[in-house]
């Protein structure tokens, strides 16, 4: 009884301030068509978007509180805000479905919303009074209208996707660029200027042979150390490309080998038993490669830890590590490459790393597995 006699009277603070809730969306409707109606005079241009900026934000707060009285979050549908001026703004806004949907929204909330929160006002008293009622009838039919109007529909979500398969294509071109600027640089800068060089030792060899074979053939050996070099310059070329071990052993024999080169201890942990797709793989082998990389410069750890699983067609890799913790994306390009990496496959990375540690990257890509495939023998740790 006592623990009933608790969530009545939670109901009734809660449907007070429901009541303020649509209050307030009244109010604001009642603002922006006073806005709306003087935008012809550009009096209600910056009303306007003050008045957007302000509904979003009640209702925002509105779908936490009515997600938590649910029990089920609500998504917020909202495009990107447009930048610019105040007359670019204000176009962007009304080009957002989730904008309309917000005013229908008030006009609801501040009309039959106000009228179900004082019925619930008036519910939750008598639930007071006679606990034995069914407590709060009238507050989830009010949560259910809220959820119904702020909720995202079908067209708001698909803008959404839309917005996020943009950003996905145009982080995807820059990533292609920039790793073709790479490859050109490193063509350039080593194996091609050792080549040039090769080929002018072997033109002075030439000139040398018939008068001075002692110089030739000094010149001859700079050549063979010169060609050695260069092809040893162009397989870690291609190994940044594609790595063979990554070509051999899969991904997991791939990261195997990656965790045995570096100066900290690296466990491998994986559940993986099949082949990935060839693109899936090599995103997943430099995402944790950079993890590692990143890692291993700035976090000054004496212990790190790899886990890869796959479920349900999603590739989970964690990468762990005991350092000073501090991370942050906004603050490096490390972490900003791995995010932009993983977005070309619709992926994610997020980040947890509190001062002093520890550091988890959690990283994920969608895959669909091929056919098991007989891998070479190694264990995990």
């Amino acid at each position: 009884m006592k623990h009933q006699f608790g969530d009545r009277r939670r109901l009734l603070q809660l449907s007070i301030a429901a009541i303020g809730f649509a209050s307030a969306s009244l109010a604001l409707f009642i603002f922006m068509v006073t806005g709306t109606a003087l935008i012809v005079v550009w009096v209600g241009v910056p009303v306007v978007v003050e008045t957007v900026v302000k509904v979003r934000w009640l209702a925002e707060l509105h779908r936490r509180r009515v997600g938590e009285l649910l029990g089920e979050p609500i998504e917020s549908p909202y495009l990107r805000r447009t930048e610019g001026n105040l007359l670019d703004q204000v176009r962007g806004l009304l080009r957002d479905p989730a904008t309309w949907r917000d005013t229908v929204w008030l006009i609801a909330n501040g009309t039959l919303g106000l009228a179900l929160a004082c019925v619930a006002v008036c519910e939750a008293v008598l639930d007071l009074l006679f606990w034995w009622l069914p407590p709060g009838l009238a507050m989830r039919a009010y949560a259910r209208l809220s959820r119904a109007l702020l909720a995202p529909s079908e067209k708001s979500r698909l803008a959404l996707r839309v917005e996020q398969l943009t950003e996905s294509r145009a982080e995807t071109v820059d990533t292609q660029a920039a790793e073709l600027r790479r490859i050109e640089r490193d063509l350039h800068d080593g194996a091609q200027a050792r080549l040039v060089a090769l080929g002018m030792n072997l033109a002075l060899a030439e000139d040398e042979l018939a008068r001075n074979p002692g110089a030739a053939k000094a010149l001859l050996s700079e050549a063979r150390e010169a060609s050695s070099n260069a092809l040893a310059e162009l397989r870690d070329l291609v190994r940044g490309i594609h790595p063979p071990v990554l070509a051999d052993r899969g991904l997991v024999g791939a990261v195997q080998a990656l965790s045995l080169v570096g100066p900290v201890p690296v466990e491998v942990h994986s559940d993986l038993i099949g082949r990935l797709p060839a693109p899936v793989e090599s995103a997943a082998y430099f995402a944790v490669a950079e993890g590692l990389a990143n890692a291993i410069k700035h976090s000054g750890a004496h212990h790190m830890s790899i886990t890869l699983s796959l479920e349900n067609d999603l590739l989970s890799m964690v990468v762990r590590d005991d350092g000073t913790g501090g991370a942050d994306p906004s603050r490096g390009t490390g972490l900003r490459g791995i995010a932009r990496r993983l977005s070309a496959f619709d992926g994610a990375l997020e980040v947890s790393s509190p001062p002093g540690g520890p550091t988890e990257l959690a990283m994920v890509l969608p895959c669909a597995s091929s056919l098991p495939k007989t891998l070479p023998s190694y264990g995990t740790a």
